[in-house]
């Protein structure tokens, strides 16, 4: 896990044209996204239609990432840090659990910039794979460059799976997706893109990383 700083960041939703600033504490993240080795080691699944145990783990919904997140919480001892009733889609989150969870948006997109303003990290085709340069296929975490906190494919590769409801007024359940995919153009891998999705929805580009707050 990496250990990211506090800081501020400034989310902006393109469809109603509306910013908002988040004060983030520090917390940690993982430098990749889950590996389908690492979501068969702990639910004993492998949910993903490519094949490889470093690619990371796709066809996973909201509601599977939350708990992979608990069951890896448990494995290592540490508190869960959802409450799941008989349907995951109305999880509740102990914000002072010890255990893994998805990172808020505001976490997600704090880490994605690393203290940078641009609309990305670095030169895409040195961060991320996505369509152009991603012959049409998902990639091993960890191929392309990190960011200067050490992240690894946070645009590119798979979209990840984000702890908020994106416009519950609006769209209900649906929670937010973050990062572009390989299968993406150049413009949705960008620090500031924001997707939506049902909770249950599974597709072959989207995946998650975990994050924990922080514990000094």
């Amino acid at each position: 896990m990496i250990s990211v700083p506090a800081g501020k960041v400034t989310l902006t939703d393109r469809r109603t044209q509306h910013s908002w600033a988040v004060d983030v504490p520090a917390y940690d993240l993982a430098p990749f996204p889950v590996t389908q080795e690492q979501y068969a080691r702990v639910t004993g699944e492998r949910p993903s239609t490519a094949t490889g145990e470093r690619l990371p783990v796709e066809g996973v919904s909201w509601q599977d990432a939350i708990r992979f997140c608990n069951a890896l919480s448990r494995q290592e001892g540490l508190t869960p840090a959802y409450r799941l009733g008989p349907d995951a889609e109305g999880a509740e989150w102990d914000a002072s659990a010890d255990g893994y969870r998805l990172p808020t948006e505001a976490e997600w997109e704090h880490a994605c910039r690393a203290g940078t303003a641009g609309a990305r990290y670095g030169p895409l085709d040195e961060i991320a794979w996505y369509g152009a340069n991603g012959s049409g296929r998902i990639h091993e975490v960890g191929g392309k460059q990190p960011n200067a906190w050490g992240l690894h494919d946070m645009l590119g590769n798979v979209w990840e799976w984000c702890w908020d409801l994106y416009d519950p007024e609006v769209y209900g359940t649906y929670r937010v997706l973050r990062g572009g995919g390989w299968f993406d153009e150049h413009w949705s891998c960008r620090a500031s893109v924001r997707r939506r999705s049902h909770p249950t929805f599974r597709i072959d580009d989207v995946g998650f990383r975990v994050a924990r707050s922080g514990v000094r």
